[in-house]
């Protein structure tokens, strides 16, 4: 029996998402070039307008060095796209967070990024969310619903 990591339906799933994935960063570095940012500052902007972090949180969320998250709040702040703020909770910790207009940025760059769209579409809801369930389960996420989907093979 071939094993998971080589077997036909592996590779080739594999491989699907590695498409996926290539077309969402090309995607994803156009809409941020129409807005006259790179790809960084526009996911640094998109996950800001979720919720204000502190330069840790981003670097985390990222995969990157607090250093060069300071440098894209930098120029983020210098474009009035995000400024930085006291953190409630902790008055000696500063929050990156957007402003009116990076939200409204962040928003025309959601927007923006449809290629995934138009190809889920073509699903019905069911299989919408079972696709949704299944890439999380891949991921080791928890459902919306707070059901585990229970045990894995």
């Amino acid at each position: 029996m071939a094993s998971t990591r080589t077997d036909p339906v592996t590779v080739e799933v594999v491989e699907l998402i590695g498409t996926v994935v290539a077309r969402y960063h090309e995607e994803y570095e156009h809409a941020a070039a129409q807005h006259s940012l790179t790809g960084a500052q526009a996911r640094v902007l998109s996950l800001l307008a979720l919720e204000p972090l502190p330069m840790r949180r981003i670097a985390v969320s990222l995969r990157c060095e607090p250093s060069n998250v300071t440098g894209i709040v930098d120029r983020l702040e210098a474009r009035g796209l995000v400024e930085r703020r006291p953190d409630p909770a902790d008055r000696r910790v500063k929050l990156a967070a957007p402003t009116e207009e990076g939200r409204a940025t962040a928003r025309r760059l959601r927007d923006a990024l449809d290629f995934a769209r138009e190809p889920l579409a073509g699903l019905s809801v069911a299989e919408r969310a079972l696709l949704r369930d299944l890439l999380r389960r891949m991921l080791d996420e928890p459902r919306a619903d707070g059901l585990d989907g229970g045990p894995r093979a």
